[in-house]
């Protein structure tokens, strides 16, 4: 059986009632005392006076409720907790399941339905200070801190008003889970605290890395920056049969990335949580919030020590907003990404081990890929994983190669899915499907300060077409497989606005993602998974007026590229879309039925304007619902 916790996990195992979690000591001593913190040096940049590779990697505790026959519901509870990010900080407020951050890790078997009671406990108002500062060099989000020495606000700082207030309202989202919509976390369905969340996942998907984290409607980016995030891993017998390392040699690496608060006086960090908001400009858009601080399972740059032979990594990144470039090198700098093979990403494995390309391995907020590193090459040398993407400190955590020879059972398989399909148009893919088209919005653009996206409904009827163009809400677009122009009014944005996406259950959709300019967005759609058709990307946008929100003119077609890489045809939940670009991505919704969302993964952008509502229904219910929305049957 595949066992996280082993002998570095720093973790006293024990059984928790009908739960069947499996708890353990929150922070580096063994003996489950608090340590006494350190003196914290004042900031000096970029590692703020906090020595890299010094704590070891904690492991989160697993909660296995199929190893019971009987075991098929599960009580889980919210709870406000301190834990060390770092031996040399203070404890740090957090909201957190079971007083773990990152949550325990829930593992279960595809097929075996499991029921969960998410009880929310947490105590008091959300434990994170909210601050906007303007947009200056160095970006204030790569500095700790956000008072003058003498505890005053800097000119244009200012506290977000309201966020110190926020009680415990919470609402769990399985990201990944082909669930019913009445266990996906409707956003609007938050519970206070004292009352219970009850959902039930079937599991009926192959195995694969899900998450769960909070999905409270408008405040998102709050909750899970205060804790509220963990694993949750689907397992099967197709992956069985690989025997990929398991064991102490499959490690999580819930990534994320944070800031914290000062001394205003000494400039020690206090290990408040601080969650620090630059603005483009006064009465602008707000930049999504990163830190300086990388922290892998909660430990703010750990070190772990591992065999000189192949290990699999479980990699989430569960940060609000930063895309991590992954490269692993030597103490000279020296990139070993030859050592790596992709087995996997978001909803499950690939059909063959991928190599990782030129650029590293790319994760935006939400993505996850389950990596295969052979350190036998590496013996008594030390290692690190790197984000080569960052401007700050690039360093994410050491790998410690122990020099014995050690036997290694594992041999990298030829073949990992031999049930995976390639999408493909006309063939794996019937031509009978549905097609929708949802653009993304730059900042700033119709009047709306942040980024939205608006869906679109395509107008046919020349007596609908406006006399005149730009027209507020009107895009006329050159269609790369045909060259023929279609235009397109927008028919919704705001998540409240009518519900234009049913969907009749068993049917196959093609996503039309058009990003107009702006952020990257990484696109994610609840309860089904999809995989990547087609990436084109537009070489001039100019033909968009942005401040009307219409085209003057149409659109040139998009050009094909960048190239799809192999590890990007895998089945995935969520797609990161750069600016410019046309996606299509193409999924069947066969598992589930109910009310979704989909949304911008950057989770500012999703609490502000960035996610819609869709329905799936069973085709002879469908046949009977009268609505107004999106009129998208397929070919």
């Amino acid at each position: 059986m595949n066992d996280f916790v082993g002998r570095r996990a720093l973790l006293t195992s024990a059984v928790l009632g009908s739960a069947g979690l499996v708890a353990g000591v929150r922070l580096f001593d063994p003996h489950g005392q608090e340590a006494a913190a350190e003196p914290t040096p004042g900031p000096s940049g970029p590692t703020f006076g906090l020595a890299k590779f010094l704590d070891p990697l904690r492991i989160p505790p697993v909660l296995r409720p199929h190893a019971w026959p009987t075991q098929d519901q599960i009580t889980l509870t919210m709870k406000t907790a301190r834990v060390r990010l770092h031996s040399q900080l203070p404890p740090t407020a957090l909201w957190t399941y079971e007083g773990q951050f990152p949550g325990p890790i829930i593992e279960v078997r595809s097929g075996k339905r499991l029921r969960v009671a998410w009880y929310n406990d947490l105590q008091g108002t959300i434990p994170l200070v909210a601050v906007r500062t303007p947009n200056t060099k160095p970006s204030p989000a790569d500095v700790p801190g956000y008072r003058n020495p003498d505890g005053t606000l800097p000119a244009g700082v200012e506290l977000l008003e309201g966020v110190a207030d926020l009680p415990a309202w919470n609402v769990v989202h399985l990201h990944g889970a082909v669930a019913n919509g009445g266990s996906d976390g409707w956003a609007h369905n938050g519970v206070p605290q004292g009352n219970t969340q009850l959902v039930e996942y079937p599991n009926r998907q192959p195995a694969a890395p899900l998450w769960y984290h909070d999905h409270a409607m408008a405040i998102t980016r709050f909750t899970v920056y205060a804790g509220l995030a963990g694993l949750y891993l689907v397992r099967d017998a197709e992956e069985d049969a690989l025997r990929l390392p398991s064991g102490d040699h499959e490690i999580p690496l819930v990534i994320t990335d944070r800031n914290l608060d000062t001394d205003p006086a000494t400039g020690a960090l206090t290990g408040q949580l601080l969650y620090k908001v630059p603005l483009v400009r006064p009465g602008g858009a707000m930049i999504p919030v990163t830190g300086p601080f990388t922290l892998v399972n909660g430990v703010i740059w750990p070190h772990l020590d591992v065999d000189g032979r192949w290990y699999r990594f479980r990699v989430l990144n569960a940060t609000n907003a930063r895309t991590f470039r992954l490269d692993l090198v030597d103490e000279a700098g020296a990139k070993h990404n030859d050592a790596v093979r992709i087995a996997g990403t978001d909803a499950g494995l690939l059909p063959a081990p991928a190599a990782v390309p030129a650029s590293g391995v790319v994760l935006t907020s939400a993505e996850r890929v389950d990596l295969l590193v052979d350190f036998s090459r590496f013996k008594g040398q030390k290692l690190r994983l790197t984000n080569t993407g960052s401007a700050v400190e690039p360093d994410i955590m050491e790998f410690r190669v122990d020099g014995r020879d050690r036997r290694d059972p594992f041999t990298l398989p030829p073949t990992l899915s031999s049930t995976y399909v390639r999408l493909e148009h006309g063939k794996t893919l019937p031509e009978d499907h549905d097609h929708v088209y949802v653009a993304s919005m730059p900042p700033n653009a119709a009047g709306e300060a942040e980024p939205v996206i608006w869906e679109l409904r395509e107008i046919t009827d020349p007596g609908e077409l406006p006399t005149t163009f730009p027209a507020a809400g009107v895009l006329q677009l050159t269609d790369p497989d045909t060259g023929k122009v279609r235009t397109f009014r927008r028919a919704a944005s705001l998540f409240d606005d009518t519900t234009n996406f049913f969907f009749t259950h068993g049917r196959w959709v093609v996503w039309n993602f058009l990003q107009l300019g702006g952020p990257p967005h990484p696109m994610h759609v609840h309860t089904a998974r999809f995989q990547l058709l087609s990436r084109r990307t537009w070489t001039d946008l100019s033909a968009f007026d942005a401040t009307v929100g219409g085209t003057r003119k149409p659109l040139p077609a998009p050009v094909d590229g960048p190239p799809i890489e192999k590890h990007e045809e895998g089945w995935k939940d969520t797609f990161p879309q750069l600016s410019g670009q046309w996606l299509t991505i193409a999924g069947r919704f066969d598992g589930a039925t109910g009310e979704f969302m989909y949304h911008c993964h950057i989770l500012e952008h999703e609490d502000m304007g960035m996610m819609r509502p869709f329905v799936v229904h069973p085709p002879e219910v469908a046949r009977f619902h009268r609505h107004q929305g999106t009129d998208h049957h397929g070919h």
